[in-house]
């Protein structure tokens, strides 16, 4: 996914797009990260690397219904911080379903899963409590497993981030056992969550997360001899942070995770946003980045190089490991294969069976037309993240609506309120046309037709983009930082540019009234939508994706 041009360092973000909250396992000579996923299925995106620098997406685990079943929940809602970890030949996987987000209460049920092999068959969930998210798990040197999150308070005039609790886990009896503590309040600067655990010598060290995950992030460190506390505060201040140097490249720096390779260099990984220039906003949502530490000789731990105090690099040293690139991601799907190429997901359905198929039109993918676009329910969209500034997407779609609540085509969504989709569906008169339908986010949850309400005079005459009533489609989406234009061609040679520049920048967490309200990421796919409960179908042949 990402090679550095020089060999001696590693360039950031290493996971491009959106790939927010990391948490790393170090199994021998491989690197596990786990991300959060939100309202995407399957749940968690484990991306792995023998070398820190060139990473590959290979396992979503929460892919049954047993494990994850987000039908209803709303935008953002979903797999919140993961944790994963290795001990004694088993991954541990810790993760959040919230399922409400807005108000005082904030629902949040946590679990644990296990497998042998990353890849492999998870293990039915183990419910562990519901009193906050960002839950993780330290297994001591005693034998002894640890359980923290951070807890929400819903009172009145209450800091909703109350602290963070400390439980210890059986594997036994598989449940929380014992008393529950809290250990730490955070520091002045609030919005204390991600707790992990580490020992070191004589100490047990505590990293957290503060500031919210927006322009004031920051990563805090505190110590103590004891688990349970109490935890001094790192006196150097912030590990990590951005919020001092608005125009550093990585902004909203923080949430992250620690660890050391084989031949003891320490590195972190750690969230981070990349703001177009023009507008401080992050269409590629919240990414992953890596960079180099090491400890003081007063046992606490700072950035190696760091130009000022806690500030993230683009590119930081490399470790003493043998490069180990893979292979270069397709660029094309035909969709010839019965599996979903792994670079797609879903919104919210443990059952994908009921809007898409792959094998009931040879070398398609047939999507099955359901809910409205933005349903939190049941709706067809597989789409795949932006992963850099500049790319184009395409696909060939077949597609015979016969009424105007059949509409199927190309979208570059965000969530419910904020996407631009590239559609094709019929009038009253049964013509078939294509157009744009625009969201524009939580200031305006209204549909835009910006075709059909254009200003300039000849599209006033003349709206529609009317298309031959049989045959394919080619639609294509191009976008160059914050701008975003569709085209559509009838033979993939003559292609007719939409006369619309759309706002790509909407397709971001900032966009739309979003103020720390929304913390996923730009996706662009494939969608179809029956309000009639016909239950249409379109055929998508191919879809490619180039970026640069």
């Amino acid at each position: 996914m990402n090679e550095s041009t020089n060999p001696l360092f590693i360039t950031n973000p290493i996971l491009p797009g959106f790939n927010p909250d990391p948490s790393i396992a170090v199994v021998g000579d491989d690197y596990y990260i786990a991300t959060s996923t939100f309202e995407w299925y399957p749940g968690v995106q484990i991306h792995h690397s023998k070398d820190l620098k060139n990473w590959r997406l290979v396992s979503r685990p929460l892919k049954r219904a047993a494990l994850l079943d987000m039908r209803g929940e709303p935008d953002s809602c979903g797999v919140w911080a993961p944790c994963i970890s290795y001990h004694e030949g088993l991954f541990y996987l810790i993760y959040t379903d919230v399922r409400r987000f807005d108000g005082n209460f904030k629902d949040a049920h946590n679990y644990l899963t296990t497998c042998e092999t990353i890849d492999g068959e998870w293990s039915d969930p183990i419910y562990m409590n519901s009193s906050g998210f960002d839950p993780s798990l330290f297994h001591d040197d005693d034998g002894k497993k640890w359980f923290v999150n951070v807890v929400w308070d819903h009172r009145h005039q209450k800091n909703r981030f109350g602290g963070v609790l400390l439980q210890e886990y059986c594997p036994t009896q598989k449940r929380l056992v014992g008393g529950i503590k809290n250990i730490f309040a955070g520091s002045a600067l609030g919005s204390t969550e991600a707790p992990h655990l580490y020992k070191r010598n004589e100490f047990y060290y505590l990293l957290t997360a503060e500031g919210g995950t927006f322009y004031e992030h920051a990563m805090t460190m505190a110590r103590s001899r004891n688990i349970d506390g109490p935890y001094e505060l790192d006196p150097y201040g912030y590990l990590l942070t951005s919020k001092d140097h608005p125009n550093a490249p990585l902004q909203r720096t923080g949430h992250g995770d620690l660890f050391e390779t084989a031949a003891g260099e320490s590195y972190l990984v750690h969230l981070c946003g990349r703001p177009l220039s023009s507008v401080r906003r992050c269409p590629l949502g919240r990414e992953t980045a890596l960079q180099k530490t090491y400890w003081t000789d007063d046992g606490w731990l700072r950035l190696e190089g760091a130009v000022a105090n806690g500030l993230a690099k683009m590119q930081v040293p490399a470790p003493q490991l043998v490069d180990h690139p893979w292979p270069v991601p397709m660029q094309k799907h035909d969709f010839d294969l019965p599996e979903l190429p792994i670079e797609f997901q879903w919104l919210r359905t443990p059952n994908p069976e009921r809007i898409m198929s792959l094998t009931a039109r040879k070398g398609c993918l047939r999507l099955i037309g359901r809910e409205s676009i933005g349903s939190w329910y049941e709706q067809a969209l597989i789409a795949r993240r932006q992963q850099a500034f500049q790319f184009m997407a395409q696909t060939k779609m077949e597609f015979s609506p016969n009424n105007f609540q059949q509409t199927a085509g190309l979208v570059c969504y965000y969530n419910a309120f904020k996407f631009h989709y590239c559609y094709v569906s019929v009038d009253d008169e049964g013509n078939r046309f294509v157009d744009i339908m625009s969201c524009l986010g939580d200031l305006d949850r209204t549909l835009t037709f910006p075709i059909c309400e254009a200003k300039n005079p000849a599209l006033a005459s003349n709206p529609l983009f009317y298309l031959p009533n049989t045959g394919p489609i080619f639609l294509r989406a191009e976008v160059d930082f914050h701008q975003l234009a569709f085209s559509f061609s009838t033979d993939e040679q003559q292609w007719t540019k939409l006369p619309f520049t759309l706002d790509h920048s909407i397709i971001s967490d900032e966009a739309g009234g979003g103020d720390g309200a929304h913390f996923t990421g730009a996706f662009v796919g494939m969608a179809c939508q029956d309000v009639s409960g016909q239950a249409c179908v379109a055929d998508f042949d191919y879809f490619k994706y180039v970026e640069g």
